[in-house]
């Protein structure tokens, strides 16, 4: 072929490459403005969808502190480890890898996942340790992923278990304070836009949604060290006496304040891996018991508010019991003629009786009413109790007689401690307060009287004689300070009526008795370690708690060194139980 006929043919090559070279640049320019400018919104959000995640920012639950600012509650930053089933399944052959730092079976693990094979989102560990959090993320797994969360932290534990109690792994109250302020403790959780790669990792944080907003803090009433106090002397005494379980309150009596409120058998809020319903169970407000004895100085202050009786008033006891009906109402033993300051000294069922049923049965129905008594105080905390008082109409003769040394009604030791409030302020039943307040005037705004002042000042001299040589709570004195308190031992009922084995030991008291500042409530359920009186298993548990809580709050003594030395050797004695 000569040179002449070779020239068309290279040329037509030449051309035809250059028009495939120029329809290849028309194409990938179509296809260029096919993928940026046709189809952008809608491969935007293709993208989107593989690698761009809404995240939830978890809020900051605010912290519950004591009246002093210690904390009691607090929440710590932590882990929660996630995958994505359809992603993770993938990698089928790593998931021993997985179970062995999860602590899991590798069969459970699989199983799990597989279960939620349609889910993209499943908790593999929740609130997990740092070092297997950080074990987790070396391992590089498809679809696995961390979530930041906060976990509860309750620094006193068992000590404030039963009234702060406790949020679920969602950070949510379930129990005690947490749950009845729970609506301002939560904060509002945030989001934010980040992009991840194909492992499930971020990568980015791509924008903030919205900012998460903590919770707001709580300050409690509670004082811890009076709070520990009483914790542990309760304790020792349910372990001592060995009995079935245990409540006590303190009140600041100014305030309507609980400095401490404390149960056993306790419970760790921080481990609740064993918990049980009725450890959890804050006694103090839920439980009702039949008050026994600690009952009486209100028959007898309805008595005074009556008239027909002064502290100095003679009652005829003898010979220790009496009929009313054909039911037998008897005292220990046989006092004889003796006054009314003398009815509590002894805690005469027999005189009690005799005063109440003097009176008219709205009268002894009134008086209990007027000092809170079946009905729920103002704490606030949830499944509090109203405790029992049926309607006077009804009453028989000896459901008076028995109404006045504390059977046939039911309280709470909160409740209780609430009543004997009003022996200490002059005859003013003040609202109870678990937040810490500071407007007095405030207190003061929302009290009523429900006594006259001489009335509560004579029960009061009345009652620091039970604690006096000759009284049956002599165990509750401490040195340096005038107390004034009542004993009580309750029988318990059971089927078919009282059993006689199972007692209630109580104890309810205030101090100073001169200036009143504290009201404490003591009440441990079935003693069995031979000792059952309220005077014996109750009244020291007081007195070692009060004394504490008493120069703690440097409150001034108000007894004479004489009076002071004469109450610890009626104590050391034992007096009356």
């Amino acid at each position: 072929m000569t040179t002449s006929d070779k020239q068309p043919l290279y040329r037509f090559r030449s051309r035809f490459a250059l028009g495939l070279l120029l329809l290849s640049a028309v194409l990938l320019s179509w296809r260029i403005v096919d993928l940026h400018v046709v189809h952008h919104d809608f491969l935007q959000g293709q993208g989107d969808a593989r690698s761009l995640r809404v995240v939830a920012l978890a809020a900051h639950r605010g912290m519950i502190t004591d009246r002093h600012g210690e904390p009691l509650a607090i929440s710590t930053p932590v882990d929660s480890i996630w995958a994505n089933p359809q992603e993770l399944l993938l990698a089928r052959e790593r998931l021993p890898e997985l179970a062995r730092v999860l602590e899991l079976e590798p069969d459970k693990l699989q199983q799990t996942l597989a279960s939620r094979r349609g889910r993209e989102f499943v908790y593999l560990r929740r609130h997990s340790h740092p070092d297997m959090a950080q074990q987790v993320v070396n391992l590089a797994l498809p679809g696995v992923s961390l979530q930041r969360e906060y976990r509860r932290y309750y620094p006193a534990a068992e000590v404030t278990g039963h009234l702060v109690g406790f949020t679920n792994i969602d950070d949510e109250g379930q129990e005690g304070i947490e749950l009845a302020y729970d609506d301002w403790l939560r904060g509002q959780p945030g989001s934010k836009r980040v992009l991840k790669d194909r492992l499930g990792r971020t990568v980015e944080n791509v924008e903030s949604i919205s900012v998460p907003q903590p919770g707001g803090s709580l300050a409690l009433s509670i004082d811890r060290r009076i709070q520990y106090l009483a914790y542990s002397e309760l304790k020792a005494a349910v372990q001592k006496h060995k009995a079935r379980s245990g409540s006590a309150v303190v009140l600041d009596v100014r305030s309507g304040e609980v400095l401490a409120m404390v149960n056993q058998p306790a419970f760790n809020p921080n481990n609740r891996r064993n918990l049980r319903g009725d450890h959890y169970r804050n006694r103090v407000v839920t439980d009702v018991f039949e008050p026994g004895s600690t009952l009486k100085p209100f028959t007898v202050a309805a008595a005074l508010e009556s008239g027909a009786f002064t502290p100095e008033t003679p009652i005829q006891t003898t010979p220790g019991y009496y009929m009313v009906g054909t039911n037998t109402v008897k005292d220990h033993r046989n006092y004889g003629l003796i006054d009314v300051a003398t009815v509590l000294q002894k805690s005469s069922n027999v005189g009690a009786s005799k005063m109440a049923l003097t009176l008219t049965a709205e009268q002894q129905w009134e008086m209990l009413t007027r000092v809170g008594l079946g009905e729920i105080t103002s704490s606030g905390f949830p499944g509090e109790s109203s405790g029992m008082l049926t309607g006077y109409r009804n009453w028989r003769e000896i459901d008076r007689a028995t109404l006045a040394f504390g059977y046939g009604i039911s309280t709470t030791v909160l409740q209780l401690a609430q009543a004997y409030s009003v022996f200490a302020t002059g005859g003013y039943l003040r609202p109870v307060y678990l937040q810490r307040t500071e407007n007095l005037q405030a207190v003061s705004d929302n009290q009523k009287r429900v006594m006259t002042s001489k009335t509560a000042m004579q029960i009061r001299q009345m009652l620091e004689t039970v604690v006096q040589d000759g009284g049956t709570g002599t165990r509750a004195a401490v040195a340096g300070y005038r107390v004034a308190g009542k004993t009580g031992t309750v029988r318990k009922s059971g089927v078919g009526g009282y059993v006689e084995d199972r007692y209630l030991a109580l104890f309810a008291g205030l101090a100073p008795a001169s200036n009143p500042r504290l009201v404490m409530v003591v009440m441990i359920n079935e003693p069995d370690n031979g000792e059952y009186y309220g005077g014996v298993v109750a009244a020291p548990v007081f007195a070692k708690v009060m004394a504490g809580a008493l120069r703690l709050l440097n409150i001034a003594p108000d007894a004479l060194p004489a009076e002071s030395g004469q109450l610890l050797a009626a104590a050391d004695s034992g007096g009356q139980p």
